[in-house]
């Protein structure tokens, strides 16, 4: 009995090790991918000089333009995008499983609108006189509209409708605050740049701004698989998840927490990207299940994977012009939603 405990065990440990190396594979593959392809090609081997020279100080030659475009432009940018499309792709994953609503997500419940206003006001406005940073401007944007929608839903009912009817009404509410600061204190370059960032833009990040998406979308993704078992639990409502013996308010907090934190900082840092948190956990329960010990991972590496397909599509499509990366999730994830739904209606 004990052997063939062990041999299970073993059977187990085999099957995640294989499936996160492939994982691994997978993202280090589009990385790559990410900083090959682009509006100049380059070479796979001018990729790797770089990489030598970089990483383990050799001392290759390589052409300057070379080597600014791809560790100073490229890497970063594509690190970036994919900390942004594990951490929506996550949140998206809580919030559904929270509210037990499949619609749920950061775009549609006002988290994102509430990050893009809170930024704007620090930007725009100069709201802390310089002592608060864009991203600490982002999550209290992002705190302040989920506690708003929160209280309306609840005034409303409390039911997962009525959230998403909240939600919607808060995204209005926080888009036309930040529309109305745009119009107030932005000059006309100021409200252009500002206007394109909503959308969603890679073209201004660099490192610093790697330094803060991927410890964020790292502490988001580890603390989703802490709670992986309380998740499972929610999905057959709160009250369900207190009798298995979850600390229902403290889980529901710090998951809330961990997924504002992500949404903030990725939207001060890229604007807001929508259909990311809403289309790939439903694509990955179709794929892997609705298992949650499956779900987060796979989320997140589908998430992290789409969006360094994004930013490449975003930097190709139109030769000489850089299309919002926001504006080709939404192209690609309406059509994707609306295949997923018709296919799963009796599930979802």
């Amino acid at each position: 009995m004990r052997a063939a405990s062990g041999s299970q065990g073993r059977s187990v440990f085999l099957r995640v090790l294989f499936w996160s190396l492939l994982g691994a594979a997978a993202l280090i593959l589009a990385i790559l991918i990410g900083v090959v392809v682009g509006e100049t090609p380059l070479p796979l081997e001018s990729v790797a000089t770089v990489f030598a020279n970089n990483l383990w100080g050799a001392t290759y030659p390589v052409d300057r333009i070379d080597q600014g475009i791809i560790w100073s432009y490229r890497l970063p940018r594509t690190l970036v995008a994919a900390a942004c499309g594990a951490g929506l792709a996550l949140s998206g994953v809580v919030l559904q499983s929270l509210v037990r609503n499949a619609l749920a997500d950061p775009y549609l419940l006002g988290v994102s609108a509430g990050a893009s206003t809170g930024a704007v006001a620090v930007t725009v406005l100069g709201i802390g006189g310089g002592a608060i940073g864009i991203s600490a401007g982002a999550f209290s944007g992002a705190a302040l509209a989920f506690l708003l929608v929160a209280a309306l839903a609840r005034a409303a009912g409390g039911g997962s409708v009525q959230l998403v009817l909240a939600g919607i009404a808060g995204s209005q509410l926080f888009n036309a605050l930040t529309s109305f600061f745009i119009a107030k204190s932005a000059n006309a370059e100021q409200a252009r740049g500002i206007m394109f960032w909503l959308l969603g833009n890679l073209s201004g990040v660099r490192w610093p701004d790697v330094t803060l998406a991927v410890p964020a979308a790292f502490f988001g993704f580890l603390v989703c698989l802490w709670f992986t078992r309380a998740m499972d639990a929610f999905t057959f409502g709160a009250s369900s998840a207190a009798s298995l013996g979850i600390a229902v308010r403290r889980v529901q907090i710090v998951l809330i927490g961990a997924t504002t934190l992500m949404t903030a900082t990725m939207v001060s840092l890229v604007g807001s990207i929508g259909f990311v948190g809403l289309v790939i956990p439903h694509a990955m329960r179709f794929v892997v299940g609705p298992r949650h010990g499956r779900l987060v991972p796979a989320s997140a590496l589908a998430g992290a994977v789409f969006l360094i397909a994004a930013d490449i599509a975003s930097r190709t499509l139109i030769p000489g012009q850089v299309v919002p990366i926001g504006v080709v999730t939404a192209l690609v994830g309406a059509p994707g939603f609306a295949l997923i739904l018709i296919s799963n209606r009796r599930r979802i």
